[in-house]
């Protein structure tokens, strides 16, 4: 009678552990994978970011940048005015748009008016 309790004692903890082992490859799918990816893409990102670029920071608005001084902080310029110049870290960029895609984008958009 022993050895057929310590059989199910042994079943049940190598169930465990395999739930276990189940359940860190699942968070290392659907969550510390994606993340990594997502770090990878806003590096490539913020490494082809230049002088000339629209921005959307987290906050919500939208730049020029106009210098770049340091790998950590970037000059952007907001509104209309001109004199809107703030110094921001490049943590808080959230999106780059090139100069050229816009163009691409308006161009684009007429093509689909004209045919209209």
């Amino acid at each position: 009678m022993n050895s057929s309790v310590l059989l199910t004692a042994a079943n049940s903890s190598i169930s465990l552990i395999i739930w276990v082992v189940v359940l860190f490859v699942f968070m290392y799918f659907f969550m510390i994978r994606p993340q990594q990816k997502e770090q990878k893409e806003k590096t490539a990102m913020m490494s082809t970011l230049a002088v000339g670029d629209t921005v959307l920071t987290t906050s919500g608005f939208y730049g020029v940048v106009i210098a770049i001084p340091d790998d950590t902080t970037v000059i952007v310029e907001f509104g209309s005015n001109k004199n809107c110049r703030i110094p921001m870290q490049k943590a808080s960029i959230a999106q780059i748009e090139k100069p050229e895609d816009a163009v691409k984008a308006s161009k684009e958009e007429d093509k689909k008016e004209k045919t209209k």
